[in-house]
């Protein structure tokens, strides 16, 4: 049998990103496996600072047949316990033993999670979806996470980058990078699907991602917002980690933010998009992406407007606007003549069927079987 602990950045929800994706995928392929997925810790004083109601973590519970989730709990700041992230590691060590998982491999995601590694033997495999030491952060947790990446990059004994750009930002540091990208399951996405209820009645402009200022321009979305006045509606879908302000404001300014969808209801929102945007900030750190939405919205073959981001701006049918002007000038023109007749249908990128979570899963699945120990040597 073998055992998998993951050391998420997201939890284990209805809004699937690239590891359930890959954990899902893997779990199909090996009937032995068991994973313990580890969320994020709750964070009862922020949420009460936020004004949200606290949550104190949970024990491992059965999501899915060898699945478990594992939330833990940081009761503290880190400027006060500063050991609180050996604190979580230790209740994941826990975790995965009451789970009779003595010595899994284990996959981090998150470079803040190093102590887990670092207080195991566990063979580990360092994924990076992200390049989190060149975004905005407090000076403190930016050092926390460069040191928790330096040392996975020095230790793992597996490095997985999901980008180019990362695994060539990273190669100084580690040469045996592995890279494996993003994906979508085209078929999927292709099924029609009725119009979603929640979806504004007229012509949309529809964005489908996570809402955080890491990688959303709220300011190009209120520009955009009102650049389409009544010939339009900027639709935002996809969970909200906006600020209370940041949200206001896109709703002050007639942008529809409808939040977190279930994976099996996404695809209806861009089929039944008029034009698919991408409002990004360009910085180092979306730099240093693999947009999964790329893969998704040429699936749907519908027009596209994105700035300037990794990705979207060398692909194919994908209107690039190169200012906060040009960019909502080019929404609202491919709306207006929408409107007008006046657009020729954009063709899917075919070249997507070969770029499915199936062949991502067995990309990963060489990397992990190298990494496994022979049963007959855990016991």
């Amino acid at each position: 049998m073998t055992d998998l602990v993951v050391v998420s950045l997201e939890a284990w929800d209805d809004v699937w990103r690239r590891n359930q994706y890959l954990v899902s995928g893997l779990l199909e392929r090996d009937p032995g496996l068991r994973v313990l997925f580890v969320e994020p810790p709750d964070d009862p004083l922020h949420a009460l600072r936020g004004g949200s109601r606290p949550a104190f973590g949970h024990a491992p519970r059965e999501v899915a047949d060898r699945l478990w989730t594992f939330r833990p709990v940081k009761p503290l700041p880190r400027r006060v316990d500063h050991g609180a992230d050996a604190r979580i590691a230790r209740a994941v060590i826990r975790s995965a033993r009451r789970l009779g998982m003595s010595q899994p491999l284990l996959w981090i995601n998150d470079p803040g999670a190093a102590a887990v590694a670092q207080l195991t033997d566990w063979p580990t495999l360092y994924d990076m979806t992200d390049d989190w030491v060149v975004a905005d952060r407090p000076e403190a947790e930016r050092a926390r996470l460069v040191g928790g990446e330096e040392w996975l990059l020095q230790h793992a004994a597996s490095v997985v980058a999901c980008s180019p750009e990362l695994a060539r930002r990273k190669s100084g540091q580690r040469d045996d990078i592995v890279l494996v990208r993003n994906a979508v399951d085209v078929e999927r996405y292709r099924v029609p699907m009725e119009r979603p209820a929640d979806l504004p009645a007229g012509r949309t402009a529809v964005y489908v991602g996570t809402l955080h200022r890491d990688r959303l321009d709220v300011e190009l979305c209120v520009e955009t917002a009102r650049a389409l006045g009544a010939e339009g509606t900027l639709v935002l879908v996809g969970p909200n980690a906006l600020g209370v302000e940041d949200t206001a404001a896109l709703q002050r300014n007639g942008v529809v933010v409808l939040g977190a969808k279930p994976r099996d209801a996404v695809p209806a929102y861009l089929q039944h998009a008029d034009v698919l945007v991408v409002p990004h900030v360009v910085t180092d750190f979306t730099e240093s992406l693999d947009p999964i939405k790329l893969y998704e919205y040429q699936a749907v073959g519908k027009p596209v407007v994105s700035t300037p981001v990794a990705g979207f701006r060398d692909a194919p049918n994908v209107v690039v606007g190169n200012a906060s002007s040009s960019f909502s000038g080019e929404v609202a023109d491919l709306l207006a003549r929408l409107a007008a007749d006046s657009l020729e249908a954009m063709a899917s990128t075919d070249a997507l069927a070969s770029a499915g979570w199936t062949d991502r899963v067995d990309q990963l699945r060489e990397v992990v079987e190298k990494l496994i120990t022979p049963t007959s040597d855990r016991r």
